[in-house]
């Protein structure tokens, strides 16, 4: 109920993770739509990248401001952070104090003075600021880096790099909240670098009991991770399975005997000659420049159903041609020594 600086700085790096799943998945899933020249209805998605900026932007984020009252010389507390706040985000529509909101003639008891709202991508959270100037200013003072350096454990030494007298520097230490949205922007760029896969985790009951589910529990928490909104609605929209020509083709060819067991033409007249003998529904199919667009996992399954099917069948034909061409091979060696042995007894009768 009560949120300080931890609380901002660990919603501040959910809001980070958010928006990551946004662009990754969500924003990817219509933009490859788009790419690929399919026609479909596009999914209207909140995109967080607004608050991401209230917190982190260099010259009027809140850490940069944050950051700036810490750093001024002078009587420095929470008051004159919370008024530098309110003077620069009064007319940001994902901010909102005390203040902003006697200036718009608005009455809100839930939200105490030295405090302030953003208004986060799961929903509404109110921080009081009391606190941040402390936390944020968390200084490491040079001489006591420079006392655990001089330690002979071998240990201290690695953790304090910058006691070293050849690194003095004459920088004041970073503040928490700077090292803090360094090392988030340092998973982020990892993140990017990556393919990622989602698992969202529901907890279905408070009491971790086994088969019990609580549906207002189960009910909030797909609200605030947004799988209502996003997922579910873009997949809806969409098509839930795509994939190149080429691979497909080549899964899939035994399907037709058109396109068995060689196919001579491009891949993606190959995939239209074999889906047009399959007789799927029109709707459920969608041809891009490069990928095929199945839009149910019903038409996936039947597909895979009927290549599983194919491959027993062709299975038994390849066992079949062996097992002739074995006897075959057989009987003509047999038939080949019945005449040589009875050519011999004929020569030697």
């Amino acid at each position: 109920q009560d949120n300080g600086f931890e609380q901002f700085i660990i919603n501040y790096c959910n809001e980070k993770l958010q928006q990551i799943f946004i662009l990754m998945t969500l924003k990817e899933e219509q933009e490859e739509y788009v790419r690929e020249g399919i026609q479909w209805t596009p999914v209207e998605f909140f995109d967080n990248s607004i608050i991401c900026n209230l917190i982190e932007n260099s010259t009027t984020g809140i850490l940069a401001m944050l950051d700036e009252e810490c750093l001024r010389p002078g009587v420095v507390n929470e008051d004159t952070f919370l008024t530098k706040l309110n003077q620069l985000l009064a007319t940001h529509k994902h901010y909102e104090s005390k203040e902003t909101q006697n200036a718009r003639r608005v009455t809100d008891t839930s939200l105490p003075p030295r405090c302030f709202r953003i208004h986060h991508y799961a929903g509404k959270v109110t921080y009081n600021v009391t606190g941040f100037i402390e936390k944020n200013n968390d200084l490491l003072f040079r001489d006591l880096s420079q006392a655990m350096w001089a330690a002979r454990h071998t240990l201290l030494r690695s953790l304090f790099p910058e006691g070293d007298p050849q690194r003095v520097s004459l920088k004041l230490p970073p503040t928490a909240g700077f090292q803090f949205k360094s090392s988030v922007a340092l998973l982020m760029k990892n993140l990017y670098s990556k393919n990622p896969n989602y698992i969202r985790c529901i907890k279905p009951n408070d009491t971790k009991s086994a088969m019990v589910f609580t549906p207002e529990l189960v009910l909030a928490q797909v609200r605030y991770l947004g799988l209502m909104e996003n997922n579910v609605r873009v997949r809806r929209a969409g098509y839930a399975f795509r994939q190149l020509y080429g691979p497909f083709l080549q899964r899939y060819k035994m399907l037709n005997a058109r396109t068995w067991p060689r196919w001579d033409g491009g891949d993606r007249e190959g995939v239209e000659v074999l889906l047009a003998g399959l007789a799927f529904p029109a709707e459920e199919l969608a041809f891009g420049h490069t990928k095929i667009f199945i839009r149910s996992p019903r038409t996936l399954f039947d597909l895979e159903r009927q290549r599983q099917e194919r491959v027993a069948q062709l299975a038994t034909l390849i066992q079949k041609m062996f097992r002739g061409w074995r006897c075959r091979t057989q009987y003509q060696l047999m038939r080949k020594s019945q005449i040589l042995i009875s050519a011999w007894f004929r020569g030697h009768r």
